[in-house]
């Protein structure tokens, strides 16, 4: 395999999946808006003799990230493989969501993953062969109360690439999604925010946060994470779904399945959230 692009690769999923790389010698190229977790990635691919192009680099800076790119390939002629793993959370009932954050979320998000594909697409049309891997979430596809901005801007990514995969794949170019439910990172502990005590929606949104935090702490680590991307990164044809864990493969499963009115109770059950 030749040079991996992992966006979000300073820290949680992206650094390890360029720690599990790096043995093999795969060269990793990748950026972050971390300096110092870049810098201390970098002393870790130094280690083990790893070939590596790391960058600070904010996601939201298209003409920075075509720079890169062009580095990227000056230093080593090709890439197979991109993963769009930057990404962030956004929380909050919806009727008091600040609709200017919500606009960069889904900035980062959603055309963050379209800025980092779009650049490398040529050069894979080019060489007819190549994957293109966006870090989706169980959100993606089931929709959960309190996080409206992030589903939303998780269903995008999803109808982003599945629309993609039948403009690329005649040029030998494979697309696909991960799907974890959690992961457990600070993640989700740095957008789990109450909303002001007068809020009407306060007293549920406590008993979301307190069953979220709950369930993290049986999640799947950055490594266990990372593994399953890797094997989706070499696999020669991988599926365009792919799950991390079980609960993810549960949840989904029963989205395709059951009636809306069961998966609506199923879903206020698991949350801790009917009324």
């Amino acid at each position: 395999m030749q040079t991996v692009v992992i966006t979000g690769i300073a820290q949680g999923m992206g650094r390890e999946v360029a720690k599990l790389l790096a043995p093999s010698q795969v060269p990793i190229a990748g950026f972050d808006i971390d300096a110092d977790g870049i810098a201390s990635l970098q002393a870790d691919l130094e280690r083990v003799g790893c070939p590596h192009l790391l960058t600070a680099l904010d996601i939201t800076d298209r003409r920075a990230i075509l720079q890169f790119r062009d580095m990227v390939l000056a230093r080593f002629q090709r890439v197979d493989a991109v993963l769009s793993n930057v990404g962030v959370g956004f929380f909050g009932p919806f009727e008091e969501v600040d609709l200017e954050k919500a606009l960069r979320c889904l900035e980062i998000n959603v055309i963050g993953t379209a800025a980092i594909f779009q650049a490398f697409l040529p050069s894979m049309r080019q060489q007819q062969a190549g994957k293109l891997i966006a870090v989706s979430s169980l959100v993606g596809q089931i929709p959960f109360p309190f996080e409206s901005i992030y589903s939303a801007s998780k269903f995008a990514v999803e109808g982003l690439v599945q629309s993609l995969r039948y403009e690329v794949e005649p040029f030998g170019i494979r697309v696909a999604l991960i799907q974890p439910a959690q992961v457990s990172t600070s993640f989700a502990a740095k957008i789990h925010k109450h909303p002001p005590e007068d809020s009407p929606y306060w007293e549920r949104v406590d008993r979301f946060i307190k069953r979220d935090e709950e369930l993290i702490k049986d999640a799947p680590t950055p490594v266990q994470a990372a593994a399953a991307i890797v094997r989706v990164i070499r696999a020669e044809r991988p599926k365009i779904h792919n799950q991390i864990d079980r609960k993810s493969r549960i949840f989904l499963a029963l989205n395709r399945l059951l009636p809306r009115a069961l998966r609506d109770a199923i879903l206020l059950r698991q949350m801790d959230i009917r009324l």
